[in-house]
Order: C-alpha cells, then structure tokens, then sequence
C-alpha cells in the first residue's frame, strides 16, 4: 500500500511540474503577443491557448502578475494612442 501511495503522490507532483511548465509557455506566449500589439482577447482566443488551457488553467494564467502587467501596458498604450476599441 505505501508503494501505491508513493506512487500516486508522484505522479501527481509529475503532472503538477508539466502542468506548471505549460502553463509558463502559455503565459510567455501571451505576454509576447500582447507586448507585439495583438489584442489580448485574440492572444487568449489562439488555438495554441486554447488547445493548452482549461478554463481554470486560464483563469491562473490571466492572474499572472507578468500577463496582468502586460495588459496594463496594452491599455496605457491604446490611451496614449486614442485607441480605445469602440469601433472596429
């Protein structure tokens, strides 16, 4: 028995570890994209996100203080722009 929960404890540390690290590159790759003038909303609608990315998982990406910067970014510079997004 203690073999099995050995095991099972590792396994689950294993895919907390690769879950972590998708999570990462997703993170990097909306951070890149956004900080490339992508729209977040498009970065986050990209196949590649999508395909990586539950709704939880989503949910602690965009609470990435590094993606949460990133958007601020996007937001003071569509101010400095006067690009507000009300009209396509």
């Amino acid at each position: 028995m203690a073999e099995s929960k050995l095991a099972e404890s590792l396994r689950k540390f294993l895919n907390e570890m690769a879950t972590d690290a998708v999570e990462e590159r997703v993170v990097d790759y909306v951070i890149r994209e956004v900080r490339n003038g992508r729209k977040l909303a498009d970065a986050l609608n990209d196949p590649y996100v999508r395909n990586r990315l539950s709704g939880e998982k989503l949910e602690r990406v965009l609470s990435n203080p590094e993606v949460i910067a990133a958007i601020e970014s996007e937001i003071r510079g569509a101010f400095d722009r006067k690009e507000f997004g009300f009209t396509d």
